[in-house]
């Protein structure tokens, strides 16, 4: 049965309920990280046998306390009364009005004094965490100022501290003018670095070029620089510090995230496989921002269709055979791979009608895509929805047997039993059976296979492949238009 959405404010603004959120406050608090969830699942499930759709932060804040009083102790409980808890703002005055606090938006200035991305968010976050613990819910900008020094002095010394403190009295803003724009962006050394890795650049090398190009760019006059002027100068510093293939793979990813036509990347596998993760990865990676689950086309589906008229729908891809066996016919224990398969084949091209209607809406917008999931099958996509786009199919498989159950272990307990493992450990066999299959059909129809890595292998390797296919794809007249006529002839991955 599912649970309507549950928000969290008033009737004017409201966001979804996050079990996280409350975690966050009540570790806070002084609770310990399981005793923390303990409340938190109690607090939702109240509210959801209280059959609430929206609930008030100070409502939620009650509630909390009552339960944490019960679950963890009198301590935490105080303390969770006196805070500010994780799901309401803290307001920050300033010029232009009261604005929300966030850890992102200190994060980025304190990398602009010197600290590593990550050092950069702790000390944010423990600017957050003792405003929250104080029960401040309003300030100035000046006093946000005055709590981070204290915390650079404390955990990095008086240098740091000044540095900070002569950036907040020269800030000087740097404006990016893309092609065709009019209203200039806020320029981010955190997104080149991102862009820089995504191209295979190392952590200190990108850091190293976007603070070069920060500080050249602080150094004209002109305080709105076209985007194409950064990119040259971000290419020739990475030409000088790692080569010229890499500052040609940095050039074609820049091309991937405005490409001349969609690109729409297909990311196969069966369950277990990793294939969410990812996804996410690699479309962060490439600046793609729709992400979209073949798991979720199909919900859509049987909202609409019935059982009684296509019951290998209702199914999980792994047991649609069961559904094709005549009425009153025995029921194997497992089934020989013709069945299994003819029951995935008939789910796989049910599911592909929403598929295509997915693609076909991405096309006709021009936005790039990741699609992943069991239903993205080799030989089986229908080319006619995709044209338009640059499509690049992949398959994630995992060779090893105990590393795919360990997978779904690691699942089970990360989704608090939200995803039975005993269901998936069941039909084990026929799952690791639709892989081989899978294989199979990807070696025929010649798509890659990501097996048996790492993340960031797989996600570095899965961002080649789509450098390599939309390299192809390009059409000459393309090439030059976006690479330049000294890149036309680019051939990724050459020497």
């Amino acid at each position: 049965m599912t649970h309507p959405e549950l928000r969290v404010g008033s009737a004017r603004t409201t966001f979804p309920f996050s079990r996280g959120l409350l975690v966050e406050s009540l570790v806070n608090a002084g609770a310990s990280a399981p005793v923390a969830s303990a409340v938190s699942r109690r607090v939702e499930q109240q509210l959801r046998l209280a059959r609430r759709t929206l609930v008030s932060p100070a409502e939620l804040k009650a509630l909390m306390v009552e339960v944490a009083r019960d679950v963890a102790g009198p301590e935490v409980a105080q303390a969770a009364q006196a805070q500010t808890p994780a799901f309401q703002d803290i307001f920050v005055t300033a010029k232009k009005g009261d604005l929300p606090f966030s850890r992102g938006v200190l994060a980025r200035t304190l990398e602009d004094a010197g600290l590593s991305g990550k050092d950069a968010y702790a000390t944010a976050s423990v600017v957050d965490v003792r405003l929250r613990q104080q029960g401040v819910t309003s300030l100035s900008a000046e006093e946000i100022d005055n709590r981070t020094e204290a915390a650079l002095a404390e955990r990095y010394g008086e240098h740091l501290r000044l540095t900070y403190r002569y950036l907040r009295h020269n800030r000087g803003k740097l404006g990016v003018l893309g092609e065709g724009s009019s209203v200039p962006s806020p320029f981010s050394k955190g997104i080149l670095v991102q862009s820089m890795l995504a191209a295979g650049v190392t952590p200190d090398v990108a850091r190293k070029v976007a603070r070069v190009t920060q500080r050249d760019l602080r150094g004209r006059d002109d305080r709105v620089i076209p985007r194409h002027e950064i990119r040259q100068k971000v290419e020739a510093l990475l030409r000088d510090e790692v080569g010229p293939d890499v500052s040609a793979r940095y050039r074609l990813l820049r091309v991937i995230r405005r490409p001349p036509r969609p690109v729409i990347v297909l990311l196969g596998g069966v369950s277990g496989t990793g294939k969410s993760f990812l996804a996410a990865e690699i479309a962060y990676r490439l600046g793609i921002a729709r992400v979209v689950s073949t798991d979720s086309i199909r919900e859509v589906m049987r909202a609409m269709v019935s059982p009684a008229l296509l019951p290998t729908l209702h199914a999980s891809t792994f047991n649609a055979w069961e559904a094709l066996l005549p009425p009153g016919a025995p029921r194997p224990e497992h089934p020989d791979q013709a069945t299994l398969i003819a029951g995935f084949r008939d789910q796989v091209q049910q599911v592909s009608v929403g598929l295509s209607a997915v693609v076909q809406r991405s096309v006709q917008e021009g936005s790039s895509l990741v699609l992943e999931g069991v239903h993205l099958v080799p030989g089986y996509i229908r080319a006619d929805s995709y044209a338009g786009a640059i499509v690049v199919p992949l398959l994630v498989t995992l060779p090893d047997a105990d590393e795919h159950r360990r997978h779904f272990e690691s699942r089970d307990t990360e989704t608090a039993a939200s995803r039975p493992l005993h269901r998936y450990m069941g039909y084990f066999r026929e799952i690791r059976a639709m892989q081989d299959e899978l294989e199979a059909l990807a070696r025929q129809y010649d798509v890659p296979l990501l097996d048996g890595l790492t993340l960031d292998e797989s996600a570095e390797q899965a961002v080649d492949v789509v450098l390599r296919r939309v390299l192809i794809a390009l059409t000459a007249e393309e090439r030059r238009a976006l690479l330049g006529e000294d890149h036309a002839d680019m051939t990724f991955g050459s020497s």
